[in-house]
């Protein structure tokens, strides 16, 4: 609906069309004895002067106003009351209207158009129904205002012009055309006026119909005034507003609603081909992006090289991923850490079970930080074999700290663009992965978990492990520079996670910067209570199969357990578990079964023949068989090390694999047994009449390392002595030619294999008697750990005498 208003010249004396005719809006001739016809207007008020152009959709009215003109030119329009869509009778439609004269008569896409003005306030007298419309009769409504002489009314009158002429100045939502119209009404206009202002102001339809049903024009003047006092005690506060925000307009959100402005004028000129619109988005993404002061210069200094590119430039698109890139980065987004120590100890406990020293070193993180909000993140590194958890304990970190979890795979990694990214020069560059990362996470401060590190390599193309010493470096990670981005990047509120299997792949440098944590293998107690509390739910639910339909016994999980994995994690015995509840939901879904109880019988079906006998059953007594521990990248083991002699003339044959290392420690421990002949009772002719054969067994496997010099040792020192080793006792440490023991690693994996052995006694170097607190408990009481100094208190522990061997002695 279009709406004009009569001028101040134009209504009080004389009529827009004939000058010299009389006001409209005061002689208007109202014949009280004719029925108009009525035009309902839904939430639409029309005020004397107004002249607008309304659609006749109703067809009824539309013909019937065809039909009166041109002899009836005048109808009445009237508001319908809230919520109503038609006037289906007296009681929809509100009381006091406008009667018009129809100045202009249009069809429009076959709609009936009409140009009406608006003459005076009627008051709908009585309705009369005809076919599809309604017409009235009415009665003209005098507006009585105080003589022009009244000095208060002069001043009322004078303060409602000069707030509307403010308000008309200093607001954006009323049209400036307005202000001539507004000086222009005189006193003797004041009515007309105020339907002026009535008609243009925002006020509502209640407060508009009820302007129009006042007659008294005092009181029109009074209800104006307030809503103008209201709008401009609204718009003083949205310029305080406007000029507080001023403040904190910086110069890139200028430039970007400035681009803004010039886009959409060159798009009305037609001048647009899209490349600045390309320039104000990107303006306006770098805005939101909050850089800092470095960042920011550079992002305006592409923005401008951008400017004077065209769109076709091959480096169009170059600067253009390179800004969307670093106006999506976290710059100043941070996750809310959730601090509660309860609640994180309950988190780790839900998802874990055992591991106490990692979760309290979690909880004292989690505190420290409670205490200083601001410290930099810690760099840890679970080092332990597979399947202990060391992926999932990156997740209930995470969890716990209420942050974004992010796991980059690190195995094969041999490009250091990995890390840092490559420069813009290359064709298809990208940022490194963890400014990749860091971008689909949308937080400067997640949890990220750099697993196998111990699996990077590296080639032509650089070393990884050495792009991540800034990375792992707290008081230089600040400020980590990206190839691709070239700017600084703040690291410091990431907390760094990283795995691997062996420390020894790590270099140096790296490992010197991180808190190594170590998992040890699980006892087979801990797999019993891992399987039932976490393995067994998980493979049900995987497969379909419910707690009562599939019952596990504690035999069966037993077995499963000892008899088809071998292993210092979980990860085989989830597998196996799987296995087993498939079978089970086979037969349940043939309809064979409707429920199964898993015992031992059930598990062998499943699995077939139990594939690992108990270490107990091929260990025996015998002169030169040891048990010696080993640390592998799976865990610990125990190696059955064996030497038999047969007349020769001194040779010496090792088989098994073995690496250098291990090949000096044979040769130290049999220069070490030759030294000490007499006091072993050893013939030392026996050296040179006797070749030895000494074999580690699981020859496929390649073996290194000095700790298994005193297992070397005994072995040859048992075999020339003739004295069998006690086969319950197993052994572990690095000799010297002068007969100490020396420390060794991987004490926990190793008691712990010896342990699921099923051996007694460990002799251990007494320097590694300060790690035996930090064994299980169940270590600790399932096995007799001896720490010795030399090798003569290891002979001392595992030589038995003749008489207590299994096998008849060797002869000479």
């Amino acid at each position: 609906m279009a709406k004009e208003f009569l001028t101040a010249e134009s209504a009080p004396g004389q009529n827009h069309e004939n000058p010299g005719a009389k006001s409209s809006t005061t002689n208007v001739v109202v014949d009280e004895s004719v029925a108009y016809l009525l035009m309902p207007l839904q939430e639409t008020v029309i005020f004397p002067g107004m002249i607008v152009t309304l659609p006749v959709e109703n067809s009824a009215i539309a013909s019937a106003i065809e039909e009166m003109l041109p002899s009836q030119r005048q109808i009445v329009l009237a508001a319908l009351k809230n919520g109503r869509n038609d006037a289906s009778g007296p009681e929809d439609l509100h009381r006091v209207g406008a009667i018009c004269r129809v100045m202009q008569m249009m069809r429009r896409n076959e709609t009936l158009v009409l140009a009406v003005e608006a003459q005076d306030r009627v008051s709908l007298e009585h309705l009369h129904q005809r076919e599809g419309f309604w017409q009235v009769n009415i009665r003209r409504l005098e507006s009585t205002s105080p003589p022009v002489s009244d000095q208060y009314w002069q001043a009322a009158v004078r303060n409602l012009r000069d707030s509307a002429l403010r308000l008309v100045r200093n607001s954006e939502a009323v049209p400036k055309e307005a202000e001539p119209v507004v000086q222009n009404f005189s006193i003797a206009n004041t009515g007309l006026l105020t339907d002026f202002l009535a008609a243009n102001l925002a006020l509502s339809f209640e407060q508009k119909q009820g302007l129009l049903e006042e007659t008294q024009v005092v009181r029109r003047v009074d209800k104006l005034q307030k809503f103008l006092n209201e709008q401009l005690h609204i718009t003083d506060l949205q310029a305080k507003l406007r000029e507080d925000v001023k403040t904190e307009f910086t110069e890139a959100q200028r430039r970007a609603f400035l681009r803004e402005q010039l886009r959409a004028i060159q798009k009305e000129l037609g001048e647009d081909d899209g490349s600045d619109s390309k320039v104000a988005d990107l303006e306006s993404k770098i805005a939101e992006a909050k850089l800092p002061e470095a960042a920011q210069k550079q992002a305006d200094r592409e923005l401008r090289r951008l400017q004077q590119l065209s769109p076709s430039s091959p480096e169009y698109s170059v600067i253009v991923d390179y800004l969307e890139t670093v106006a999506s980065l976290p710059w100043s987004k941070m996750s809310e850490d959730q601090l509660d120590l309860a609640r994180a100890q309950e988190v780790l406990d839900r998802d874990h079970y055992g591991i106490e020293k990692i979760k309290r070193r979690i909880i004292e993180y989690l505190a420290v930080r409670k205490l200083n909000p601001t410290g930099r993140g810690p760099i840890l590194c679970f080092l332990g074999p597979p399947g202990v958890g060391k992926t999932s304990l990156g997740q209930s970190i995470a969890t716990a700290l209420g942050r974004e979890f992010i796991r980059i795979a690190l195995g094969g990694a041999r490009d250091e663009a990995e890390i840092r990214g490559h420069r813009r020069t290359y064709i298809g560059a990208m940022p490194g992965r963890i400014i990749q990362e860091l971008r689909r996470a949308g937080t400067r401060n997640p949890v990220i978990m750099l697993d196998e590190l111990d699996k990077l390599g590296a080639d032509f193309r650089g070393d990884p492990a050495s792009a991540l010493l800034e990375v792992f470096d707290p008081r230089q990670n600040n400020s980590f520079v990206d190839r691709y981005l070239d700017l600084p990047f703040d690291l410091s509120q990431v907390v760094f996670i990283a795995t691997a299997n062996m420390i020894e792949p790590i270099p140096a440098p790296l490992r010197d910067r991180m808190e190594v944590i170590r998992l040890a293998g699980y006892t087979p107690d801990e797999k019993r209570h891992i399987a039932e509390r976490y393995l067994i739910p998980r493979q049900l639910q995987e497969n379909g199969v419910t707690a009562e339909q599939c019952e596990w016994t504690s035999a069966a999980l037993q077995l499963v357990i000892d008899g088809y994995t071998r292993e210092a994690g979980v990860r085989n015995l989830e597998r196996e578990i799987g296995s087993v509840a498939r079978a089970s939901a086979a037969s349940i879904a043939r309809g064979d079964l409707s429920s199964t109880a898993i015992d031992e019988n059930a598990v062998k079906q499943a699995l077939g023949p139990v594939r690992f006998e108990s270490e107990k059953k091929i260990r025996q007594s015998a002169p030169g068989v040891v048990n010696g521990l080993a640390y592998t990248p799976v865990g610990g083991e125990v190696l059955h090390i064996e030497a038999i002699r047969f007349p020769g003339k001194g040779g010496f044959a090792l088989t098994g694999q073995l690496g250098d290392v291990m090949k000096e420690s044979v040769k130290a421990a049999e220069s070490l047994v030759r030294s000490r002949a007499e006091k072993l009772g050893i013939n030392p002719e026996d050296f040179t009449r006797y070749d030895v054969h000494l074999h580690v067994p699981a020859g496929a496997v390649p073996k290194d390392g000095p700790s298994a010099g005193v297992a070397m040792f005994t072995a040859l020192a048992s075999l020339f002595s003739d004295r069998p080793v006690n086969n319950e006792v197993g052994m572990t440490g690095e000799i010297t030619l002068r007969g100490l023991v020396l420390p060794i690693g991987g004490l926990k994996e190793k008691t712990l294999a010896a342990l699921n052995a099923g051996v007694k006694t460990v002799l251990i170097p007494r320097q590694n008697e300060k790690d035996i607190p930090e064994l299980a408990e169940q270590v600790k009481s399932g096995l007799k750990i001896i720490p010795v100094d030399t090798v003569d208190e290891v002979l001392e522990h595992a030589l038995l005498s003749g008489e207590q061997s299994d096998r008849p002695r060797h002869p000479h």
